[in-house]
């Protein structure tokens, strides 16, 4: 018997707005008329920046943990959570700063967790979504098996999974992809394709998309225009050209040059903008500064409802020191 086959042939269409000057470059989407929406969009963006400096000075200075910056990346947060309901659970990496404040997690329980306490991950709102996931593509198989008990359970709302690049070379991403796409679940997965799997270049690995109806697969094309964290040095591994050249093309930056061309978005408006915003963070990150810190039972008390025998007798043991 012979068998023949043939290569699939797909096109997947790369759309964008604004060009590094802010100017459209194709017809916008109709919610671009609207001056208070985006002004709100363009708010949680220049917050989550200001956020991002805060965070980078509190770790330089001892005071805050290993910090992953979301420089040059705030629009696919801000973006990704402004297009999700309610009802939807989000799963994040650890460089969503921008969708987790969006979607009601505070600034002090950012800086808490960075900070390395578990409150951080406790969220007084929006308490459906996932903790923090730092281990790279992780998270894919639990938004999988989220929107498998969405689907099971005949709820609304989607699974709603953020990553970087890096994580498309993990059998974790590509095995839950497999599972949301045989079984069309109610879940979404978006890559953030930042040009940076920490020092490997994005243009190194081979890749392969699928997007479709119930299972989508998103790719955001961005650039890091930090380090990886703050851990990492990346002049050592990247040209400081290039990111010179992005800088141009920063999401911040274009945002508000389309405000002010369009909008009227005024240099006081500006100013109020970041007065309030840099009060806001720094009343935040004092509280988390002044918070007394969590006994040490605390790194395992938050790990289960009903502790094992071995876990609680762990907790007693640290809890008395």
């Amino acid at each position: 018997m012979t068998m023949s086959g043939r290569a699939e042939k797909f096109h997947i269409e790369c759309t964008g707005f604004l060009n590094a000057k802010g100017e459209p470059m194709s017809k916008l989407p109709a919610f671009a008329e609207d001056r208070e929406t985006l002004v709100e969009m363009y708010t949680a963006m220049v917050r989550t920046r200001t956020f991002d400096t805060k965070a980078i000075a509190l770790q330089r200075t001892g005071r805050l943990g290993t910090y992953g910056s979301s420089l040059g990346q705030e629009a696919i947060g801000v973006g990704v959570a402004s297009a999700m309901t309610g009802d939807d659970v989000f799963l994040p990496s650890f460089r969503e700063h921008g969708a987790q404040l969006w979607r009601g997690v505070s600034l002090q329980e950012l800086f808490l967790y960075w900070g390395g306490d578990e409150r951080g991950n406790d969220f007084a709102e929006s308490r459906q979504d996932f903790p923090i996931c730092v281990p790279v593509a992780s998270q894919f198989p639990h938004a999988a098996g989220v929107a498998l008990a969405i689907s099971q359970k005949k709820e609304p709302g989607v699974a709603v999974a953020v990553a970087g690049d890096g994580a498309t070379s993990k059998g974790d991403f590509y095995e839950a992809m497999n599972v949301i796409g045989a079984w069309n679940l109610p879940a979404v997965f978006v890559i953030n394709n930042n040009q940076w799997a920490i020092s490997f270049s994005a243009s190194l690995p081979a890749r392969g998309w699928n997007d479709g109806g119930g299972a989508t697969l998103v790719e955001c094309l961005t650039y890091r225009l930090g380090d990886h964290t703050t851990a990492d040095d990346a002049s050592r591994y990247r040209e400081e050209d290039e990111v010179r050249g992005h800088w141009k093309e920063e999401p911040v930056a274009r945002l508000r040059n389309y405000l002010v061309a369009t909008h009227g978005w005024s240099k006081q408006e500006e100013e109020d903008l970041l007065h309030a915003l840099t009060k806001e963070v720094d009343l935040a990150a004092d509280a988390y500064l002044e918070s007394e810190p969590e006994p040490p039972n605390a790194i395992v008390d938050s790990l289960f409802e009903n502790q094992p025998n071995d876990i609680a007798a762990l907790s007693e043991e640290l809890r008395n020191g």
